[in-house]
Order: structure tokens, then C-alpha cells, then sequence
């Protein structure tokens, strides 16, 4: 009675992600070029950078060679780095032949109450001031640009009138880890936040990528500016709730831009995920309960029901059919292999793991961890080391 009611609760939810959850299974990029060129606006690239030397001369070149009419100005911030970072930026620039379009800013001590990121941001903005900007393309260090992809963005948000487009780039997925691990970390954050209903004014779902996130400055001003989410550790998501209260957002994933930054071992995926994980759960151990449960039902009831007799077996069966139909799609845009679809039952327990590890490194004061700064502890400063 008890398998067989668990796998009609698991084909449910099945049913109920294919059809009733926004279609985020589908995986649509924007990637064709818009059909007339974007109106030449100003825009100024904000990059964040914490020790990035061994990628932020690609993502330099790659914002400085693109096919775009309107002016382009960097501002990179130097977030105490100790790689030669800002040296390696400005070797790029100079390869480029647009030094002048790149300026180095050196980032001041990080104030309590701010979170590393968002801080080094502010930094590069009030730098940015004098600009003048149409739009502001916040970016990360680690981030490649396709030459059509700043008047892809541009065009998006002129066409449909957004304060905020954002782009989840395409992860890098080469080692073997990687092309285990980073596909579901796709599905499963479109899954959280259907794009559909992310575009939606009427929804309350709103989500943002940070590696690409175009916005209106009028638009940043509205919500008081970055300082109103300088504590947020999932600042994207948090930036794209407060716009979406005050204007239109819209989210979607590319392979017009991707990330260099490699995750080759197991071990580094892990902290990537358990980093935020339980951020996201509002550090609530009753959600953390209800996020497990959840994740058995959904991903490791099915196969297990193949044990448990005919009806149980049947039901288990149909599940897992429509969870490999469900992650086709992402397959594809990876351009891996559809039989990787029947791993995601044990790639839901390795994510499983990850955010019971960020659950106790939280409740261990040790929540967050990037680069030496522990931006998520249990209590409300935040702490860091240089």
C-alpha cells in the first residue's frame, strides 16, 4: 500500500513539472541575433574580481571584441587581489587595442554588513557614475562573451521593455564530475524558477543569473540602489525580486556567453552548491526536512519501486520515464549523451548531500565560504578575512 502510494505521489509529481511548471523542462535559449541592429545605448560593464587572473583576460577581450554599435566602457573592480588580477585585465585590454575602454578600480576594506561581492559592485558603480550609462551589464570575472551577445541583451530589453535581462551562461562542463553534475544544476534551478513565470508581471517568481545581468539604471535607483541587497548572499535572485516589485524582468539560458571557471572534482562542485544551499532554504531546518523529502519522492522513489512489486514497479516505471524526458532537453544543450538521463536519481542524492553540508557548515558558523570570507554566518554580521 505504502510503495504504491508513493509512486502515484511521485508520477503526480511528474505530471505536474511537465505540464503545470512554466515548461522550464524545455530549456529555450535566445540566442538568434536580433533582426535589426539595438539602438547604440551607453553601457558600463561592471566586473567584481577576487583572484580571477587565470580567466579575466578572456572575459576582457571577449567584452571588448563585441559586435556592438553603442559605447562600451569596463569597470573592473579589484577585489583585493593578490594574483595579479588587475595587471592581467589590463594586459587584455592593451591586446584588445582598448586600454581607454577599461578602468581599474581598487576596491576599499569591505564595511560590515556587506557582502564581498555586492560591495566590490557598489564600488564599480559609483565608478561608473560619470558615465552616464543607458545600462549597466553586471558580469563576473570567469564569463565569456559571444560577439552578438551585448546587442542580444540589449535588444531583448528595448523590445520588451525590461528593466532587467539576465542570461544564465553556459556552465563549463568537460571534466567528468562536470558533466555529471552541472546539467542537473541547470534543470534544477530552472525548475525553482521557470522563466516563463520569471517574464511574467502577474507571478511572484522572479530570478536572475549573475554572471549576466543586463539593467536600467533608473531601474537600480528605484530600489535604492545595490545597498538595499548588500547582505544578500544569493544577490542575483534578490536583485531580481526587488526589480520585478517595481518593474518587468526577464531571465532565460544562452550558450552566447559561458564560464571558464572549472569545477574538475567532486569535492568542488559540492562546496559550490552546499555554499548557497542553505541560504536558499531561508535557514530553516523545517524546509531543509520538507527540501529532502521532497528530492526522495521525486528522484529516488521511482527506481527503488522497481523492487516493490508489480503496481508499485508500474508506477515507479512511469515516473522515471517522464523524469528522462524531462531532462532531454538539457542533455541536448549540452550536447551529451540521453542515456545520462537515468543518472539523476543518485545526482539528486550527491545534491542531497551538498545541502545537509551547507546546512551544518551554517549551524557551524562557517556558511558561505568564498575566498576566505565567510559570507553566510549564523548570526548577522558578516564576517571576513583579507
Amino acid at each position: 500500500m505504502i510503495p504504491a502510494a508513493l509512486g502515484a505521489l511521485s508520477l503526480l509529481i511528474w505530471l505536474y513539472l511537465l505540464l503545470a511548471r512554466g515548461g522550464f523542462w524545455r530549456l529555450i535559449t535566445d540566442d538568434q541575433p536580433p533582426e535589426s541592429p539595438p539602438p547604440p545605448r551607453r553601457i558600463a560593464v561592471i566586473i567584481p574580481a577576487r583572484d580571477e587572473s587565470s580567466v579575466v583576460g578572456d572575459a576582457v577581450r571577449s567584452l571588448l571584441q563585441q559586435d556592438y554599435p553603442g559605447s562600451l566602457h569596463i569597470f573592473l573592480v579589484d577585489d583585493h587581489s593578490s594574483d595579479g588580477t588587475a595587471q592581467a585585465a589590463l594586459c587584455a585590454a592593451g591586446q584588445a587595442q582598448h586600454a581607454d575602454a577599461l578602468t581599474v578600480v581598487q576596491a576599499r576594506d569591505l564595511p560590515s554588513g556587506w557582502t564581498g561581492k555586492l560591495w566590490a559592485v557598489s564600488e564599480g558603480l559609483q565608478s561608473a557614475t560619470p558615465f552616464s550609462a543607458d545600462y549597466l551589464l553586471l558580469t563576473d570575472a570567469d564569463i565569456l562573451h559571444q560577439p552578438g551577445n551585448l546587442a542580444s541583451l540589449v535588444a531583448r530589453a528595448e523590445a520588451g521593455g525590461f528593466d532587467l535581462v539576465s542570461r544564465m551562461v553556459k556552465l563549463r562542463a568537460e571534466s567528468w564530475a562536470e558533466r555529471l553534475l552541472i546539467p542537473p544544476f541547470i534543470f534544477f534551478f530552472f525548475k525553482l524558477y521557470p522563466p516563463r513565470w520569471v517574464a511574467q508581471p502577474d507571478r511572484r517568481t522572479a530570478a536572475a543569473a549573475g554572471g549576466c545581468m543586463l539593467i536600467r539604471p533608473v531601474a537600480l535607483a528605484r530600489i535604492g540602489g545595490i545597498a538595499a541587497i548588500r547582505h544578500q548572499l544569493i544577490d542575483d535572485c534578490a536583485l531580481a525580486r526587488a526589480m520585478k516589485s517595481h518593474g518587468r524582468i526577464w531571465l532565460g539560458p544562452t550558450s552566447q556567453a559561458t564560464s571558464l571557471r572549472p569545477y574538475d572534482t567532486f569535492r568542488e562542485i559540492g562546496r559550490m552548491i552546499s555554499r548557497s544551499a542553505f541560504t536558499q532554504l531561508r535557514h530553516s531546518a523545517l524546509l531543509l526536512l520538507g527540501a529532502i523529502l521532497g528530492m526522495v519522492v521525486t528522484y529516488l522513489v521511482p527506481p527503488l519501486l522497481l523492487f516493490c512489486g508489480r503496481w508499485p514497479a508500474a508506477l515507479g516505471v512511469t515516473a522515471w520515464l517522464l523524469q528522462v524526458v524531462a531532462f532531454l532537453p538539457t542533455l541536448r544543450f549540452y550536447r551529451l549523451s540521453p542515456l545520462r538521463a537515468l543518472s539523476l536519481p543518485p545526482v539528486a542524492c550527491f545534491y542531497l548531500a551538498a545541502t545537509l553540508h551547507s546546512a551544518l557548515a551554517y549551524w557551524n558558523g562557517r556558511g558561505g565560504v568564498w575566498k576566505g570570507r565567510i559570507q553566510d554566518p549564523a548570526h548577522a554580521t558578516i564576517r571576513h578575512s583579507s
